[in-house]
């Protein structure tokens, strides 16, 4: 179990995450959400052991995790931690990469491992290709895959898939997740996109002004979100009568009390986005066909 207990961190002057305390139990996926400059990288970083924590404690199955003034080389072994940069050897290929740090003493279990970890993150046909010559997307997958040749106790993930296009996003999402699952792995997910997080977190962490403002489960957070911070990072979303509304939770009818103008409709491939006029103000609602510009429209709230 990873444990954080009221740590607190901050750059020179600067207080980066106050007071934050959570658990991450063996093999439980736990998501950390929020807007850039929230301190959700700075918080994996101080859980990896790169930066001296100001006050608080981080530990591993009673293992103090301690930073720089105790440890020449930050992360123990039991961890591993993918940033958003890639630690990679450039001129040796996809396979050296991924079984850097695995034994060479049992040639064959190593490449039954790399093959494995190929497939993994899609990465098969590529295995005699130098690094060098690979896309952003395809380097991280190589990290990813690096990070867990050894199969680490918990791995920390910062924008696991920000390089990759989505193309091989979600195969490659199920594919991580389910391997972590299955052997058991603890995770935790820096992430920005919901996407990294409602299949697969069994908690979210929402970080605010570096404090936690939220942990629940996906569904609870989803369904009632507690402010409209979290309200966006699901979707799109409306404030009426001081209550938060999701798009899909409006509807156009014949007839209702509630009365806009159309001011735009939005393709979004299975839907529309109707933007009108409530009250002097956008609002948006899902339809499944397109609406004249300045027609008048009736909704109703569905929740």
């Amino acid at each position: 179990m990873l444990q954080v207990i009221n740590i607190s961190f901050g750059y020179k002057n600067a207080l980066v995450l106050n007071n934050i305390s959570f658990n991450v139990n063996a093999g439980e996926h736990v998501s950390i959400i929020g807007e850039s400059g929230s301190g959700k990288s700075t918080l994996l970083k101080l859980i990896y052991g790169e930066f001296d924590l100001n006050n608080g404690q981080i530990f591993w199955n009673n293992i103090e995790v301690l930073g720089p003034k105790y440890n020449l080389i930050a992360g123990p072994e039991f961890m591993k931690y993918v940033a958003q940069e890639f630690d990679l050897m450039p001129y040796k290929t996809v396979e050296e990469n991924i079984g850097e740090f695995l034994s060479n003493f049992y040639l064959n279990e190593k490449q039954k491992r790399i093959n494995e970890l190929l497939e993994v993150v899609e990465l098969s046909s590529f295995s005699k290709t130098k690094v060098k010559l690979l896309s952003g997307g395809q380097k991280q997958r190589v990290a990813l895959a690096r990070a867990i040749a050894k199969q680490p106790e918990i791995i920390l993930l910062d924008e696991p898939f920000s390089h990759i296009d989505n193309f091989k996003k979600q195969s490659l999402r199920r594919n991580l997740f389910s391997f972590l699952k299955n052997k058991n792995i603890s995770c935790v997910v820096a992430t920005h996109d919901k996407d990294d997080v409602l299949s697969y977190a069994d908690s979210i962490i929402a970080l605010d002004n570096g404090r936690v403002m939220a942990k629940d489960t996906p569904r609870n957070l989803f369904n009632n979100p507690k402010n409209s911070l979290i309200a966006s990072f699901f979707g799109e979303y409306n404030v009426i009568n001081g209550e938060i509304v999701y798009a899909h939770q409006l509807k156009i009818v014949s007839k209702s009390n509630l009365k806009a103008a159309v001011r735009h409709s939005y393709f979004n491939g299975t839907y529309y986005l109707i933007e009108v006029n409530f009250k002097g103000k956008s609002i948006f609602i899902e339809n499944v066909c397109e609406i004249n510009q300045d027609d008048i429209i009736h909704f109703e709230i569905f929740k």
